[in-house]
Protein backbone atom coordinates (compact mmCIF):
# COMPACT_ATOMS: atom_id res chain seq x y z
CA UNK A 1 0.00 0.00 0.00
CA UNK A 2 1.26 3.44 -1.00
CA UNK A 3 1.89 6.46 1.53
CA UNK A 4 -1.02 8.57 -0.33
CA UNK A 5 -3.55 5.95 0.15
CA UNK A 6 -3.33 5.67 3.52
CA UNK A 7 -4.84 7.67 6.22
CA UNK A 8 -4.82 8.17 10.61
CA UNK A 9 -1.54 7.51 12.51
CA UNK A 10 0.04 4.24 13.06
CA UNK A 11 0.46 2.40 16.25
CA UNK A 12 4.11 4.26 16.71
CA UNK A 13 3.15 7.85 15.98
CA UNK A 14 0.41 7.46 18.69
CA UNK A 15 2.22 6.17 21.18
CA UNK A 16 4.88 8.81 20.85
CA UNK A 17 2.66 11.61 21.14
CA UNK A 18 0.80 10.41 24.22
CA UNK A 19 4.36 9.81 25.42
CA UNK A 20 5.30 13.63 24.66
CA UNK A 21 1.94 14.86 26.09
CA UNK A 22 2.34 12.95 29.43
CA UNK A 23 5.54 14.31 30.40
CA UNK A 24 4.75 17.74 29.38
CA UNK A 25 1.79 17.19 31.98
CA UNK A 26 3.92 15.81 34.30
CA UNK A 27 6.20 18.43 34.30
CA UNK A 28 3.21 20.99 34.84
CA UNK A 29 1.57 19.53 37.83
CA UNK A 30 4.93 19.61 39.62
CA UNK A 31 5.61 23.04 38.71
CA UNK A 32 2.59 23.95 40.30
CA UNK A 33 2.80 22.05 42.93
CA UNK A 34 5.54 23.72 44.11
CA UNK A 35 4.35 26.82 43.10
CA UNK A 36 1.19 26.60 44.98
CA UNK A 37 3.27 25.60 48.12
CA UNK A 38 5.55 29.00 47.96
CA UNK A 39 1.69 31.21 47.85
CA UNK A 40 1.10 29.53 50.78
CA UNK A 41 4.04 30.31 52.62
CA UNK A 42 3.73 33.28 51.28
CA UNK A 43 0.04 33.49 52.72
CA UNK A 44 0.95 32.75 56.21
CA UNK A 45 3.92 35.14 56.34
CA UNK A 46 1.70 37.71 55.68
CA UNK A 47 -0.80 36.60 58.27
CA UNK A 48 1.91 36.70 60.77
CA UNK A 49 3.24 40.05 59.47
CA UNK A 50 -0.27 41.55 59.91
CA UNK A 51 -0.98 39.58 63.30
CA UNK A 52 2.42 40.73 64.66
CA UNK A 53 1.77 44.49 63.53
CA UNK A 54 -1.70 44.35 65.81
CA UNK A 55 0.08 42.69 68.77
CA UNK A 56 2.83 45.36 68.64
CA UNK A 57 0.00 47.91 68.59
CA UNK A 58 -2.11 46.90 71.24
CA UNK A 59 1.09 46.30 73.18
CA UNK A 60 2.29 49.88 72.80
CA UNK A 61 -1.28 51.28 74.06
CA UNK A 62 -1.44 48.79 77.10
CA UNK A 63 2.22 48.03 77.92
CA UNK A 64 1.59 44.39 77.47
CA UNK A 65 0.70 41.79 74.82
CA UNK A 66 -2.47 40.46 75.11
CA UNK A 67 -3.64 37.16 76.38
CA UNK A 68 -5.46 36.16 73.22
CA UNK A 69 -5.78 36.75 69.28
CA UNK A 70 -9.12 37.51 70.39
CA UNK A 71 -8.06 40.83 71.72
CA UNK A 72 -7.00 41.90 68.61
CA UNK A 73 -10.11 40.24 66.36
CA UNK A 74 -7.91 37.79 65.10
CA UNK A 75 -9.41 34.79 67.13
CA UNK A 76 -10.23 31.60 64.95
CA UNK A 77 -7.86 33.00 62.10
CA UNK A 78 -6.91 30.22 59.92
CA UNK A 79 -3.54 29.21 58.00
CA UNK A 80 -3.75 28.49 54.15
CA UNK A 81 -3.63 24.99 55.18
CA UNK A 82 -6.52 25.11 57.49
CA UNK A 83 -4.89 25.01 60.62
CA UNK A 84 -5.43 27.68 63.67
CA UNK A 85 -2.36 30.20 64.44
CA UNK A 86 -0.58 29.32 67.11
CA UNK A 87 -0.29 32.47 69.81
CA UNK A 88 1.47 32.55 73.31
CA UNK A 89 1.64 35.39 75.51
CA UNK A 90 5.08 35.00 77.26
CA UNK A 91 4.98 37.99 79.48
CA UNK A 92 2.34 35.70 81.96
CA UNK A 93 3.50 31.89 81.32
CA UNK A 94 5.37 30.32 84.05
CA UNK A 95 8.61 29.87 82.74
CA UNK A 96 9.94 29.34 79.61
CA UNK A 97 8.87 25.53 78.87
CA UNK A 98 5.69 26.70 76.51
CA UNK A 99 7.84 29.24 74.10
CA UNK A 100 9.34 28.37 71.10
CA UNK A 101 13.07 27.42 70.91
CA UNK A 102 15.94 27.34 68.40
CA UNK A 103 18.64 24.73 67.74
CA UNK A 104 20.51 25.78 71.15
CA UNK A 105 16.63 25.51 73.20
CA UNK A 106 16.92 28.95 73.97
CA UNK A 107 13.35 30.81 73.35
CA UNK A 108 13.24 32.66 70.35
CA UNK A 109 11.09 35.32 71.68
CA UNK A 110 10.75 36.98 74.68
CA UNK A 111 7.44 39.04 74.17
CA UNK A 112 4.87 36.38 72.76
CA UNK A 113 4.89 33.42 70.10
CA UNK A 114 3.07 33.09 67.06
CA UNK A 115 3.76 30.73 64.41
CA UNK A 116 1.36 28.44 62.24
CA UNK A 117 2.19 24.64 62.02
CA UNK A 118 2.38 24.43 58.71
CA UNK A 119 1.49 21.80 55.88
CA UNK A 120 1.48 18.80 57.90
CA UNK A 121 -0.17 20.34 61.36
CA UNK A 122 2.05 19.64 63.41
CA UNK A 123 4.49 21.26 65.46
CA UNK A 124 6.79 21.23 68.77
CA UNK A 125 8.51 23.44 71.01
CA UNK A 126 11.89 23.01 69.60
CA UNK A 127 12.65 23.93 66.04
CA UNK A 128 15.04 20.77 66.11
CA UNK A 129 11.90 18.21 66.02
CA UNK A 130 10.97 17.02 62.48
CA UNK A 131 7.21 18.21 62.91
CA UNK A 132 8.85 21.74 63.29
CA UNK A 133 10.25 21.96 60.70
CA UNK A 134 7.58 22.99 58.15
CA UNK A 135 6.63 25.98 60.47
CA UNK A 136 5.90 29.04 59.95
CA UNK A 137 6.69 31.32 62.47
CA UNK A 138 7.91 34.77 63.70
CA UNK A 139 11.34 34.91 65.84
CA UNK A 140 13.80 37.33 67.17
CA UNK A 141 11.18 39.31 68.84
CA UNK A 142 9.82 39.78 64.96
CA UNK A 143 12.73 40.51 62.99
CA UNK A 144 12.58 36.98 61.38
CA UNK A 145 9.37 35.46 59.86
CA UNK A 146 9.20 32.71 57.72
CA UNK A 147 9.58 28.72 57.94
CA UNK A 148 11.43 27.29 60.45
CA UNK A 149 13.94 25.32 58.41
CA UNK A 150 15.10 28.65 57.47
CA UNK A 151 15.71 30.04 60.45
Amino acid sequence: MNRRGRRGLTLLETLTALALVAILASMAVTGYAGWRDRVMTKTAQEDIIAMSMSLDTFMSDNGAPPDSLAAIGRQGLRDPWGNAYVYTNLTTINGKGQARKDHSLVPLNSDYDLFSKGPDGQSASALTAKSSRDDILRANNGRFIGPASLY
